[in-house]
């Protein structure tokens, strides 16, 4: 027996000593508690979908009413898909102005609108609810003040919007894309209220079930 277990010890290399792999292991590094956190991937399987079944709807959220035209869906286009396709952008403004004109009525005709949207905060250079605005205007024969609010941040709560330029109509279309909290057309309202504006806030989706 005493010569098997030798045999097996002289059979085993010295790299694979015990103390030879202790020596090889390295203690775990300390956590650094203030390194800069790296972002996730965005996973877009749990992303907020549409599939545009019409559902006229008036929606009271953060102490704004506004009118939108469809609801969040489990199925259907991810919001980012209908971002960023540039066929959406006629398809929305066509759905959404015959609601704007049979809400508003004949005082639409009259004189006195326009239409704003949203400061511009992630999306800058083609920014969707922009672009829907314009065709809302020109369906409308309405001016259209791009910019009319800043926001030096991208924080959507509690946001505070700068005013950068003041509609001269007092009757203001305030139109987003979505609307989810509604504190981006809240912080709107803050906004242009203290100017004796009358507003109207209209949607194409309400993102929430």
């Amino acid at each position: 027996m005493g010569s098997c277990v030798d045999g097996l010890l002289t059979d085993v290399p010295e790299s694979a000593q015990l103390s030879d792999l202790l020596d090889d292991l390295e203690p775990p590094k300390p956590k650094d508690l203030f390194a800069p956190k790296q972002r996730q991937a965005w996973d877009k399987s749990n992303e907020a979908r549409c599939d545009f079944s019409y559902r006229l709807r008036i929606t009271r959220r953060s102490d704004v009413n506004f009118i939108s035209i469809w609801q969040k869906t489990v199925y259907g286009r991810t919001l980012t898909d209908i971002k960023g396709d540039p066929a959406m952008v006629e398809f929305c403004a066509s759905s959404i102005v015959p609601v704007i004109r049979e809400t508003i009525g004949a005082h639409l005709d009259k004189g006195g609108w326009c239409i704003v949207t949203s400061p511009k905060r992630r999306h800058k250079a083609r920014n969707f609810a922009t672009l829907i605005s314009e065709r809302i205007a020109e369906s409308l024969a309405i001016p259209f003040y791009e910019d009319v609010a800043l926001c030096h941040t991208r924080q959507r709560v509690n946001a505070a919007f700068e005013l950068n330029v003041l509609p001269d109509e007092p009757n203001i279309i305030v139109f987003d894309d979505f609307v989810t909290t509604g504190q981006t057309l809240a912080a709107m309202k803050r906004l242009l209220e203290k100017y004796d504006k009358n507003l109207m806030f209209y949607t194409c989706i309400n993102n929430k079930l």
